[in-house]
């Protein structure tokens, strides 16, 4: 499969599950930052954990490095996915949620792309899209984060004086 197509697929298939299951996307973006944060400081002292037992761990699973931090990294947004499965109701909702969840796939992209098996990663990297998505980092994140930042600003639980008056 050519790196384009696997770098599309990377960054579609979370689009297609966040929508379909209707989950918050500002959520999900929020966990894969806290799955990025996990991979920096957690990471590290996790391999050395899963080092210790690695004697108990069954042949033909790899314990790598980069198989923690995929974990780590992905780890956060599949419980938030499923913990939060029909969160968005409405259509403008869905379609700023459709914004939002574009922001988790190719933030998603850009940080699982450099922890994928060696072969794959290379051939993804070395690719013109690859350089293409990295040139428009700093836009995806700032951009994303923004989105992300307005749906939870908005989803503010409404103050003011109801309908109903309670008795006097």
């Amino acid at each position: 499969m050519s790196p384009e197509i696997t770098l599309g697929l990377i960054v579609l298939i979370p689009v297609i599950v966040l929508m379909l299951m209707r989950v918050n996307a500002a959520l999900v973006f929020l966990s894969l930052c806290l799955g990025d944060v996990l991979v920096q400081f957690v990471a590290p002292d996790a391999n050395s954990f899963v080092t210790l037992f690695s004697a108990h761990v069954p042949k033909g699973i790899d314990t790598g490095n980069n198989t923690i931090k995929v974990v780590l990294l992905l780890l956060p947004v599949v419980l938030t996915a499923i913990f939060m499965i029909r969160t968005v109701s409405g259509y403008g909702k869905l379609a700023l949620n459709l914004l939002t969840s574009a922001g988790v796939g190719l933030l998603g992209g850009l940080l699982a792309v450099p922890l994928l098996p060696p072969g794959l990663s290379h051939n993804i990297v070395q690719s013109p899209l690859w350089v293409q998505v990295q040139r428009a980092q700093d836009l995806i994140v700032g951009v994303s984060a923004l989105i992300c930042l307005l749906v939870l600003w908005m989803q503010r639980p409404r103050t003011g004086h109801s309908s109903k008056h309670g008795k006097h």
